[in-house]
């Protein structure tokens, strides 16, 4: 892909790129595209409203000509012969909605757009494999990446050119978005033939690295997770916790890799590292003092100002690596847990459909403005409070008359705005009910606040993460309403999202309808979530379903010639390529997901054909592994899981009895990752099957057919575990 960047570069970007940087070209040249202030509201509709995304129907009422991706977009765009704008965001994205405000709304700019090109609007979440291609193209051939994403497509939807964001005038280091547009609409009239050969030369290339690509011979050693791990400590923020500089995401998986390492190798101080990290956080502006649950990231290092949008995966992530975190801890405070039941408890209560599928996302903004909702003056709290709970919340949240925020991207920024974070830990005990009351009253006055744009999209991949994190924290906890909660969404999912005839599972659903995409991260991710389901209940009816989902996902997106899982169904005829993730970011790919779910399934049914498309995947990506490991810390975590045979937990009797549920949760209440829980009834292996229960549950401690002799005391079980 970089020798094709190089290429494209050479033959045609010198005009393009001189439009992102006005020191170049356009001190020179005045652009033909004015712009005009916003129009009033809903004085255009155009065909983004029959759309159900959240993010398109935001920009349903510009005054641009939007198509949803397509075939009637593309045809338009084939028969008039012009270059697609495709433009990829996502409804909650802060600068998504700024560049909407400034561009996207402007009469002129839309005219322009509307002459010139045939516009495209994708939701990411909705689309993450169109992304993909289009991110993969953007990054290569300018450095960075990020949304909203914007590129330009031939007709036959293969890229020429692209960015993120761009202004309305010369800021930022970056052309005016007007004047880019003008350049891009030269180059197609005067250079198409260069452009369409350049736009071609990259499809070739990307489509020969990826269909060429094989699995390595390097073979993989426990050596692999040390290298990784000393690697990753090295960027280990020692003042602030976290994993490098500003600005700083949670990643959960790669503080979950740590702790595995450090079991592995008797690391207490990696271990010490997550959790300094995982108290920076929680203690953190970036997690939400008063309502729960994070927010996506922190511009700063010290985790004190986020961005305040707040995204279901970060805190079904978050909700694991806290529950690592409380097993993990010498402190027998609870403090993690009280964490995992605060990430919760704010999914319940604002996060989740009246029949149980969980929402995606919610905005940064309200009212215009990045963080109104969230933010406190000194003057405000002042009134609010009694003289004794201003004092105790002024010293305990940090709060000031100057604030720590300042919303830069509106043009008239809110002042003295404080973002809460946990400054001073201790509160004596006279003053902790001083603290409760005020945040009481606090949280009441929010709660009338004007709520920031929530995201009711209800996704597979992104459920499935959250249904794993409510089942596991049941066990862990011991809760029934989190096991309930898990169940209620599985039955929604199950009943809005898979067809049970055709064994297909469908990605998003919205206002009374899905969609009709299919995605490696929806199967793996909901696979995980239901094996997560099954080693808290024992459920055999759970099991059944995810060997179903298993054998759907393997028939649908696995490549057995070489190994690894495509990210797109064989039949998504709207795709130029398809692609296999093979990056664990703010999300794990649906690469690594799939692997570890099936190698965990594998463990419980004694599957070959789960285990050997796994054992090929990670095969497929060894050379990732051992090269660039903080890319993949996710995958890392599955291959720490083979490194030896699993442990099985097996718990043979009714898992109904009170009994096997105290057996139950002491078996999820050791840090043992590298193990798997499974009762003696259903789809289990055969070896578990014949393991008998006496005089109640009994639980079978077992590593291949060797199995530590049987005890009903939970107790024990823990002490084995250890």
């Amino acid at each position: 892909m970089k020798r094709a960047a190089y290429y494209f570069c050479l033959s045609v970007l010198t005009l393009l790129l001189a439009a992102c940087h006005p020191k170049n070209y356009l001190s020179q040249t005045k652009p033909d595209v004015p712009t005009n202030p916003t129009p009033p509201a809903h004085q255009h509709t155009n065909r983004l409203a029959r759309a159900k995304s959240p993010y398109l129907l935001q920009h349903a009422h510009n005054p641009v000509d939007w198509f949803a991706w397509g075939e009637e977009a593309f045809a338009k765009a084939r028969a008039e012969n012009k270059p697609i704008f495709l433009s990829i965001g996502y409804s909650t994205c802060h600068w998504c909605h700024v560049m909407e405000r400034e561009s996207f709304e402007s009469e002129a700019t839309a005219k322009f757009l509307n002459e010139h090109f045939v516009s495209i609007k994708v939701d990411r979440e909705e689309r993450p494999d169109v992304d993909k291609i289009y991110m993969t193209f953007v990054q290569s051939t300018t450095g960075s990446g990020g949304w909203p994403l914007n590129v330009f497509l031939t007709p036959d939807r293969k890229p020429f050119f692209g960015g993120t964001y761009f202004p309305p005038d010369n800021r930022y280091g970056r052309g005016s978005f007007v004047s880019v547009l003008q350049q891009v609409t030269d180059v197609w009239r005067e250079r198409h033939g260069e452009v369409a050969a350049s736009a071609d030369e990259i499809h070739t290339r990307l489509e020969l690295a990826t269909s060429s690509a094989t699995a390595s011979n390097l073979l993989l050693t426990a050596e692999t997770v040390r290298r990784a791990g000393a690697m990753f400590k090295e960027a280990y923020d020692a003042q602030n916790g976290g994993f490098g500089g500003a600005p700083k995401f949670p990643q959960p998986s790669q503080p979950a890799f740590l702790l595995r390492y450090a079991k592995r190798f008797h690391d207490d101080a990696a271990a010490k590292m997550v959790l300094h990290t995982c108290d920076a956080m929680a203690a953190g502006g970036i997690h939400d003092q008063l309502g729960g649950g994070f927010a996506r990231y922190s511009v700063d290092a010290h985790w004190l100002v986020p961005h305040f949008e707040k995204m279901l995966y970060d805190n079904a992530q978050l909700t694991q690596l806290y529950l690592d975190a409380f097993l993990v801890s010498p402190d027998a405070s609870g403090r993690h847990a009280e964490v995992v039941r605060d990430i919760l408890g704010y999914v319940l209560r604002d996060m989740t459909h009246p029949d149980g599928g969980f929402y995606s996302a919610e905005d940064a903004d309200s009212e215009g403005h990045e963080g109104k909702f969230y933010c406190w003056t000194h003057d405000e709290l002042s009134k609010l409070l009694t003289v004794e709970e201003f004092n105790v919340v002024v010293g305990y949240f940090g709060v000031t008359k100057q604030g720590n925020f300042v919303d830069h991207s509106h043009p008239t920024p809110l002042s003295g705005q404080n973002v809460l974070s946990i400054a001073h830990a201790k509160v004596s005990p006279p003053d902790q009910p001083l603290l409760e009351s005020a945040k009481t009253k606090m949280s009441g006055v929010r709660a009338k606040r004007i709520r920031p744009h929530l995201d009711d999209k209800i996704l597979a991949s992104w459920n499935g993460l959250m249904l794993g994190a409510f089942a596991r924290a049941s066990a862990v906890l011991g809760d029934e309403t989190y096991r309930a909660a898990a169940e209620k969404n599985l039955a929604f999912l199950r009943a809005k999202l898979w067809d049970e005839k055709s064994k297909t599972l469908f990605h998003r659903w919205r206002d009374g309808e899905r969609d009709n995409v299919q995605l490696l991260e929806g199967y793996a991710f909901l696979l995980d979530g239901v094996i997560q389901l099954y080693e808290a209940t024992l459920e055999p009816k759970h099991l059944d379903f995810a060997i179903a989902l298993a054998e759907a996902m393997i028939a649908k997106f696995y490549d057995a010639a070489n190994g690894g899982f495509w990210q797109s169904a064989s039949d998504a005829k709207d795709l130029i390529i398809r692609v296999k993730d093979d990056y664990d970011g703010a999300e794990p790919s649906g690469n690594s997901v799939a692997t570890l779910a099936l190698f965990k399934l594998a463990a419980i049914t004694d599957r070959k054909d789960f285990r050997e498309p796994a054992e090929a995947t990670l095969r497929f990506f060894a050379t990732r592994l051992e090269k660039i490991p903080h890319a993949v810390p996710y995958m890392l975590q599955t291959f720490d899981f083979t490194i030896e045979e699993p442990r099985r937990v097996v718990i043979a009797g009714d898992a109904h009895d009170p009994r096997a549920r105290e057996l139950l949760r002491a078996a999820h209440s050791v840090y043992q990752p590298n193990k798997v829980v499974l009762g003696n009834r259903g789809a289990v292996e055969e070896f578990a099957r014949e393991l008998p229960a006496k005089d109640g549950p009994l639980v079978y401690l077992c590593t291949g057919k060797a199995c530590q002799p049987p005890t009903s005391d939970a107790a024990k079980l823990k002490a084995l575990l250890r």
